[in-house]
């Protein structure tokens, strides 16, 4: 509105569609409502009324749709829809799904005074600030058709007699009627931001459904590490089994078997029996390693340490168990940290070091390479990010051109078993491997 060419655009019209609509729209909601109250209420005593009373309480949700369509005439994006799906599908599950909710009460709040008020500011604002305007910029005309050139009725309340008289109005009209637009673009501004306000969601509601979306987000990451887990158990168990016997056959027989082809290639067998062991137990450890069941994050870094191509000093601290959400990602992060040291950073030394304090887990994984690190290059740092964030979680990385690079990891959590419950070792792990 504040543009110069706003008189000249197609918003001051749009405005007016938008009081027009809603003065209709009103009007066809207040005998709505009227009519299902009381053939609703008549009827009651033969329960024929019931079904038109739950009628009338729903009416909110139709009247709060067509709104939120509306707001689209004044460019606002229509308000979002608060209502929820049902759980189940049918006419049954729907009626109490809405019956149900805050939003469907609050809408029919609405209808009401939508019906009551609302609509009456909307057509008196189109009569006072379009339509009087208009029947004074109109005083020539009619003084030049009803009125045979001799007088003309002004709103029906003054007489103009002459033609400068009659021009005169038709000037101040005019005048009125560029006043009288802006006054209905605020009108409708005002209008479409109460309407957003008394039918979107509330903040309450908002906050419920993220409450409720990071406890299925929690949930589809317990059920997650539970079929790790189970893949990881199943793999030991019966497949490592069958080739740990393998081998072992395979070993007896190359052992029985005299020099010669057969030997020879029971003697590839084995190696392969072998080879393939090894495959299977590196593929159980990346799915979830035992020490990380059995003993703790900081025996699992401590591990993987250990197996690191890059040097890698360890200084971890936590007293006790985490949860295993945690333990397993903070666990895998730092695998995935230091495979990228050993791929891309060229570093001669990494180090792992953090522990828990004050409800939180602090890893730090740092390294003497080249630095230069994106996340936003499509590396694994975006899906270590990922990993994080769905634990509540936050990483940041630094790592400038020339390095070092410091990866950072923050986990919310609470220890949930002791070092001593668990027999196991609290105090911290150092490693210091010269590769």
């Amino acid at each position: 509105m504040s543009r110069p060419g706003f008189l000249l655009s197609a918003w001051p019209w749009r405005s007016v569609g938008y009081l027009l609509s809603g003065a209709v729209a009103g009007v066809v909601a207040l005998v709505g409502i009227v009519t299902l109250a009381l053939v609703g209420g008549a009827l009651t005593a033969v329960l024929v009324g019931l079904p038109l009373l739950v009628m009338l309480a729903l009416s909110g949700v139709v009247v709060a749709r067509v709104e939120r369509q509306r707001l689209r005439l004044v460019g606002s994006d229509p308000a979002p829809d608060p209502h929820r799906a049902p759980d189940a599908t049918g006419l049954w599950a729907w009626l109490t799904t809405r019956l149900r909710e805050q939003a469907t009460w609050r809408e029919f709040g609405y209808t009401l005074l939508f019906a009551g008020l609302l609509w009456p500011v909307d057509a008196l604002a189109v009569t006072v600030a379009l339509l009087f305007p208009v029947s004074m910029a109109a005083a020539p005309l009619l003084m030049a058709t009803v009125g045979d050139g001799r007088e003309a009725k002004v709103l029906k309340q003054w007489t103009v007699t002459t033609w400068p008289t009659a021009f005169g109005v038709a000037v101040l009209g005019l005048l009125l009627l560029a006043v009288g637009l802006y006054v209905l673009g605020v009108v409708a501004g005002a209008r479409a931001g109460l309407t957003r306000l008394l039918i979107a969601s509330r903040d309450s509601e908002l906050d419920a459904r993220v409450v409720e979306l990071s406890r299925s987000r929690v949930r589809l990451v317990d059920a997650f590490e539970a079929e790790r887990r189970r893949i990881e158990r199943d793999l030991h168990d019966g497949a490592q089994q069958r080739l740990v016997a393998l081998t072992m056959a395979l070993g007896l027989a190359r052992l029985d078997a005299s020099s010669g082809p057969l030997a020879d290639q029971l003697a590839k067998a084995h190696d392969e029996a072998g080879r393939a062991l090894a495959e299977l137990r590196e593929l159980i450890q990346g799915i979830h390693p035992k020490v990380l069941a059995d003993y703790g994050l900081s025996a699992a870094v401590a591990d993987a340490a250990d197996r690191s191509v890059v040097p890698v000093d360890v200084d971890l601290s936590v007293p006790g168990r985490l949860d295993q959400a945690v333990e397993a990602a903070a666990y895998f992060v730092v695998c995935e940290a230091l495979a990228n040291v050993a791929k891309h950073s060229g570093a001669g030394r990494a180090e792992v070091r953090g522990g828990h304090a004050r409800g939180r887990l602090l890893l730090e994984v740092r390294d003497d390479g080249r630095g230069g690190a994106d996340a936003s290059a499509g590396s694994g740092l975006t899906g270590l990010a990922d990993r994080v964030s769905v634990l509540d979680g936050r990483l940041s990385l630094s790592s400038p051109p020339g390095g070092p690079t410091l990866l950072r990891v923050e986990f919310p959590c609470e220890v949930t078993e002791s070092a001593e419950a668990r027999g196991t070792n609290g105090v911290t792990a150092e490693r210091d491997r010269s590769g």
